[in-house]
């Protein structure tokens, strides 16, 4: 953990989620592992990180002086193009089928160019920009956040379908 990064810190949080997400893809590639519960927890996990941003972290990041906002509502759009790329490996019946390997494949591209970007833009300016402490309630927030979603079952397809919709 970086000098001024606590436990709670929206950066250091945001960042362990990531790691995981990277790590479940790694399960949902290898035929040794279960491939279709490292998809559940992942679909639980994006889904459950992708609204927790959108709730408790880029608003708040948006009133901070040279955090850009271009890059915040850019966010919001690649987890749009996640959701629907989780949606389309969910629709997969058979596991490790060609379909879901491509699926999974486009789900991978997505995701990981989100986080690159946003690991880049996003976090950095929260790191540059936003005082340790607000950084440490937005932290607080999001996982509060993130905890209800999870609770809430929010990786079931119906409710990626919901959300795909939404979008």
């Amino acid at each position: 953990m970086a000098a001024g990064e606590t436990d709670q810190d929206v950066v250091a949080v945001i960042l362990k989620d990531h790691r995981t997400m990277e790590d479940l893809f790694r399960r949902m590639r290898s035929v040794e592992a279960d491939r279709a519960g490292a998809l559940e927890r992942f679909s639980a996990l994006l889904i459950a990180h992708g609204e927790a941003e959108e709730a408790e972290v880029y608003g708040a990041l948006k009133r901070f002086e040279n955090v850009d906002d271009e890059e915040v509502e850019h966010g919001e759009e690649e987890h749009a193009e996640g959701n629907e790329a989780l949606l389309a490996l969910l629709e997969v019946d058979d596991v490790g089928s060609d379909a879901w390997d491509a699926r999974l494949e486009d789900l991978v591209k997505a995701v990981s160019h989100h986080l690159d970007e946003e690991e880049r833009t996003i976090l950095n300016g929260a790191r540059e920009n936003v005082p340790d402490g607000r950084r440490a309630e937005l932290g607080a927030a999001f996982l509060r956040e993130r905890e209800r979603q999870l609770a809430s079952g929010c990786g079931d397809i119906e409710n990626v379908r919901r959300l795909v919709g939404r979008a």
